[in-house]
């Protein structure tokens, strides 16, 4: 009699275990089911973060758009007028030398006003380095 008891505990006990495992594969599918669709960005956050993406690299080119602008740094060699060098001299005021066809101008340059200070009768030539020109030096020396 012991013996038919002790089997009939095992078998209830191999049951419930059974039953215990189905349950929690059920709850491990169901918790990595829903961990994944928290996973997964929704739509409108993926729009938003590239919309955001987008508009910080517009403000990028356009800051440095005005950089280029404001602080002059491509030169213009199409045109009539031509500034060959700028020299500040304090927060507003500037000392330019411009060239207008072959003749040479010195401006005094303020916020207020233009002043012509000297008409340059001989032009000085200044040696524009390029950076391809440097270049060129550098790899001729190696």
């Amino acid at each position: 009699m012991t013996i038919s008891v002790i089997l009939s505990l095992a078998a209830v006990s191999q049951a419930k275990t059974e039953s215990l495992v189905g349950d929690s594969a059920q709850g491990v599918t169901a918790v990595t089911s829903s961990a994944a669709k928290m996973a997964e960005p929704s739509q409108v956050a993926t729009l938003a973060s590239m919309l955001g993406g987008l508009i910080l690299v517009l403000l990028l080119i356009f800051a440095l758009a005005y950089l280029l602008r404001r602080f002059n740094l491509v030169p213009t060699t199409n045109g009539v007028l031509k500034t060959i060098s700028v020299t500040s001299l304090g927060q507003k005021e500037r000392l330019v030398l411009v060239q207008v066809g072959e003749q040479q101008y010195l401006l005094g340059v303020s916020s207020q006003q233009v002043s012509l200070i000297d008409k340059l009768v001989e032009p000085i030539h200044i040696e524009s380095d390029s950076f391809a020109s440097r270049l060129r030096q550098a790899k001729s020396k190696q």
